[in-house]
């Protein structure tokens, strides 16, 4: 072959096989569904379990796209745009309506925040500096399932619970750094170690409707203060040059 020619075009199986892919990616939103009825019948363990399905899928079509070169093969079709699509609704707005409806939140202060949520979340990630050359996030990621899942492990007052998720929408365009737990490379095998840990902790929190003894909570607690502000902590005490 001459050595400007060209490559050759994918074969139909490596495109079947990259568009395979991007359905993996868009089953997010399936379950996105199931995770939404779940919530409006009040199941929220439910929700919680589908929303945690959702996780592992986008935490897996990432790596198999890379694998399978899926943007080269498939050049018409967006993961990235697939992905964000999906997210949004994993992420925030499914979480979102559970954050409004539980009856954590003072009642009128719910369908404000719901509001806030999605609205900020939506300019978040329309932000091309949402995320930073060493991959962390600046500001509050928009991880709104998380912080469901946290608002219904403490059950805080409908006060506090209210000033939280005023407090994360401001964060949102607060430019402090988040670490992301995969692809930061510092500290990397603690980071994965202590995703593993919270995975395992918040499984056996769903399944037992978030009713675990204090060293779960206090265990997942922890974990997610060092996911927030450990890069925080460390600036502040990294000596200026």
């Amino acid at each position: 072959m001459d050595a400007f020619s060209p490559p050759p075009p994918p074969s139909r199986t490596a495109q079947a096989a990259a568009f395979a892919v991007h359905i993996f990616t868009a089953l997010g939103a399936g379950i996105a569904l199931l995770a939404m009825m779940a919530a409006v019948h009040g199941h929220w363990a439910a929700m919680f379990g589908w929303l945690g399905l959702a996780l592992l899928v986008d935490g897996l079509d990432g790596p198999i796209a890379r694998r399978l070169d899926v943007v080269r093969v498939l050049p018409d079709w967006s993961g990235d745009a697939l992905d964000f699509v999906v997210d949004f609704i994993t992420y925030v707005f499914v979480p979102a309506y559970a954050i409004m409806a539980s009856g954590l939140l003072l009642p009128w202060t719910a369908t404000a925040l719901g509001v806030g949520i999605v609205v900020s979340s939506a300019l978040y990630f329309a932000d091309k500096r949402m995320k930073t050359a060493d991959n962390h996030f600046r500001g509050f990621p928009a991880l709104w399932n998380a912080a469901a899942f946290y608002l219904f492990l403490l059950k805080p007052l409908p006060v506090v619970g209210s000033l939280i998720v005023l407090a994360l929408i401001v964060l949102t365009f607060v430019p402090f750094h988040v670490i992301h737990p995969v692809r930061v490379t510092r500290w990397r095998r603690l980071n994965l170690a202590l995703v593993a840990l919270w995975a395992v902790l918040a499984v056996v929190t769903i399944i037992k409707d978030f009713a675990v003894a204090w060293p779960v909570t206090v265990a997942l607690s922890a974990i997610a203060i060092y996911i927030v502000g450990a890069d925080a902590v460390i600036r502040l005490l990294k000596p200026p040059r």
